[in-house]
């Protein structure tokens, strides 16, 4: 693989309450500032001017903005940091800073330079699904998530929070959870049961099925 675009190992990250900075103002710095809000990051913005959209989020999510250039070493302050300036030394220098003191980096549109990658994300309740091409085409990344997200349709959140509530019955009878056969309920017609909004079904059905034998 190019080294320009090395291969990944996907994780998904638990950030609530952790100190994240972005650097830079514009329109592709409120889509990293809205993914790491949504993640009730605590995030710190850094820039001299500051597009209108971020102001919306900093008003409803942990987001402090200071209005100011990017000053040497801060990137050290926090545990993940994200760089989109559009000013190729002011990301280098941030990229160079967080690096040096061990912190994850992204730098937007600069694969060969980052320590994590940001993939295309579509989300439904607790589900989360990404899509990454390396750092090759965000474009086919997007393309991607776009169709998967429309072949499997909406209510993939109710989905999750139906099996989630029978994983719990499970361990409260003292059995494992690897002792049901989830693949097999997969594929009958509790999908269908939470496609067609019948949630109080499907409860029904996935009680029956997890219920201990007789």
């Amino acid at each position: 693989m190019p080294a320009d675009h090395p291969a990944v190992y996907p994780v998904s990250l638990v950030i609530a309450g952790q100190p994240c900075l972005v650097v830079g103002g514009g329109r592709v710095a409120s889509r990293k500032i809205e993914g790491l809000a949504h993640a009730d990051a605590h995030v710190t913005v850094v820039a001299p001017k500051v597009d209108p959209a971020i102001g919306g989020v900093a008003s409803e999510r942990h987001v402090a903005i200071e209005h100011r250039p990017y000053q040497r070493g801060e990137a050290a302050n926090y545990r993940l940091v994200i760089t989109a300036t559009g000013l190729p030394e002011v990301d280098a220098a941030v990229v160079a800073d967080a690096k040096a003191a061990g912190v994850w980096v992204n730098s937007a549109d600069d694969p060969a330079h980052c320590t994590f990658l940001l993939p295309a994300i579509h989300r439904d309740g607790a589900v989360t699904i990404a899509v990454s091409t390396g750092g090759a085409s965000p474009a086919l990344a997007i393309w991607l998530r776009r169709k998967i997200a429309d072949t499997i349709g909406d209510q993939l959140g109710e989905l999750a929070e139906v099996l989630a509530d029978a994983r719990r019955e499970v361990r409260a009878s003292g059995r494992s959870t690897e002792s049901i056969d989830w693949h097999a309920i997969l594929a009958g017609p509790l999908v269908e049961l939470i496609q067609a909004d019948h949630l109080a079904d499907a409860r029904r059905l996935l009680h029956h099925l997890v219920a201990r034998p007789s």
